[in-house]
């Protein structure tokens, strides 16, 4: 819908950015902190871009002061960042980690220092080795007992300073690169431990919150949810049935959980015929409908368009675009659901994303309309290649991306959405995962090439400048 006018963004709109501890951090074996997955899996050959890891990242924990400080400079309201389980609890469990635990006070009242609302995430995919020796980590019930220990010890840490939590990051991405796909650890191609795995992560998801609020927390909580809005390719009946499926497939099924405690009955009696549907043990659905989440987190990139997809001779999984080479991603799909397929009116990244600020708006409708809860955007951003050219970073591309993005969420509180803040990923470039250090996401360039050499010198870019006129607007002339 047009409108003759727009409303203001909120004057109390949290204008963020966010991180996560692995991607960033670095000190990696560091006063007491035990190993994680991902410490593991990025040593195996070949399983990340030019075997790229987090060791040193870009050194956010010897540098969170400048890192910090630079916020400050730009005016920004709020930052989200992830605690590394292993910094608490090395092996999972046990006795506190009191230099781990340090780091994240002394990062918690720099930002209070300088006016900066922290944002925290309880687990971004970074889990103890310890407990996935141990038990198979998620693939057991035993983590809901180790997680909620380790979520209670922050709750009470930094009760009264941190007044936004997000539970679970991305639970759709971890479970299903992980169990699905193989190309996270524990990297395994099994459909029916994947949503045994999920639905053990939705236990996990909804006794922390359940924790949170028995505690009585002065704050909000809620899980973040990697979110893709599905559009059919043309009005053919066959593809609006294959958008249906795949809005059901990869974001009701998760989102329908967090919301209403229920998974949605399509999929879920297709996973039955399969013989696949996720073990329910006694008092698990009274638990997930008990779980009230305070706002639902939104990790926006992309909107994807899917055609049908017929069950014999259907396209299945495709391969992902990691280097960063334009085109190189195949088809993929679930066969008797969705295929997924070139959206012919929106442009795409060099690692075949598509950009659809639009998207973001639909997104938002979408979840104020069937949920009827508010929103944070705790990630949207651009992964680019950057250049320095005399000392400048100029990223009018990503400017052009992010200020979209910005017009839609406008737009999106027009039509009624309520919309906290929204949290750019990322403040500095970092590690992407798979992605190495090529892709660029951040506001602060960070000199360190794809072979992880460089002297790790902080640059503002023309986005961190554009952002902070933002800010100071309150987006109001975005």
């Amino acid at each position: 819908m047009d409108h003759k006018e727009l409303k203001q963004f909120p004057s109390d709109f949290l204008w963020g950015s966010a991180s996560a501890a692995y991607q960033v951090e670095g000190a990696w074996d560091e006063d007491g902190k035990g190993v994680s997955v991902w410490d593991n899996y990025v040593r195996i050959p070949g399983k990340t871009f030019k075997d790229t890891n987090g060791d040193v990242a870009v050194d956010h924990y010897h540098r969170y002061k400048e890192d910090v400080k630079l916020m400050a400079e730009q005016g920004l309201k709020a930052y989200r960042f992830s605690v590394a389980w292993t910094r608490i609890f090395p092996n999972g469990r046990g006795e506190v980690n009191q230099k781990g635990l340090q780091f994240y006070v002394d990062l918690v009242d720099e930002l209070i220092a300088h006016n900066i609302e922290p944002v925290l995430t309880l687990y971004h995919w970074d889990i103890p080795q310890a407990l996935q020796d141990e038990y198979g980590g998620w693939e057991s019930r035993k983590i809901i007992a180790d997680f909620n220990n380790y979520a209670k010890t922050l709750f009470e840490t930094f009760r009264g300073k941190v007044k936004y939590w997000v539970s679970l990051n991305e639970q759709n991405i971890f479970t299903a690169h992980g169990w699905l796909m193989g190309i996270h650890p524990p990297d395994k191609k099994e459909p029916k431990l994947f949503y045994e795995v999920n639905h053990i992560a939705n236990l996990v998801n909804a006794t922390v919150i359940n924790t949170f609020h028995e505690m009585k927390m002065d704050g909000k909580i809620g899980p973040s949810f990697a979110y893709s809005p599905q559009y059919a390719l043309d009005s053919n009946p066959k593809n609006i049935l294959a958008a249906e499926n795949a809005e059901d497939a990869l974001s009701h099924f998760w989102m329908d959980v967090y919301l209403y405690g229920e998974y949605p009955i399509a999929i879920f009696n297709r996973l039955k015929e399969q013989g696949i549907a996720p073990t329910f043990e006694e008092g698990d659905a009274e638990l997930l409908k008990s779980a009230k989440p305070d706002f639902l987190g939104i990790n926006y990139y992309q909107s994807n368009t899917v055609a049908w997809n017929p069950l014999e001779n259907g396209v299945g999984m495709g391969e992902m675009n990691t280097t960063g080479k334009k085109g190189t991603s195949g088809e993929s799909g679930e066969p008797g659901l969705y295929k997924r397929v070139v959206n012919p009116h929106v442009e795409r990244t060099n690692w075949d994303w598509e950009i659809d600020p639009t998207g973001i708006r639909v997104a938002m409708r979408r979840i104020t309309s069937r949920y009827r809860v508010p929103i944070l955007i705790t990630e949207n951003g651009l992964g680019e290649y950057d250049k320095v050219e005399d000392g400048k970073i100029h990223d009018d591309y990503r400017i052009d991306y992010l200020s979209k993005h910005v017009s839609a969420i406008r737009e999106a509180i027009s039509d009624g959405a309520t919309v906290l803040g929204y949290c750019t990923w990322s403040y500095t470039d970092l590690l992407s995962w798979l992605n190495g250090y090529q892709k660029r996401y951040g506001f602060v360039y960070v000199d360190q090439d794809e072979t992880m050499q460089g002297s790790l010198k902080r640059i503002p870019k023309d986005s961190y400048y554009w952002y902070k006129d933002v800010i100071e607007k309150n987006g109001s002339e975005n």
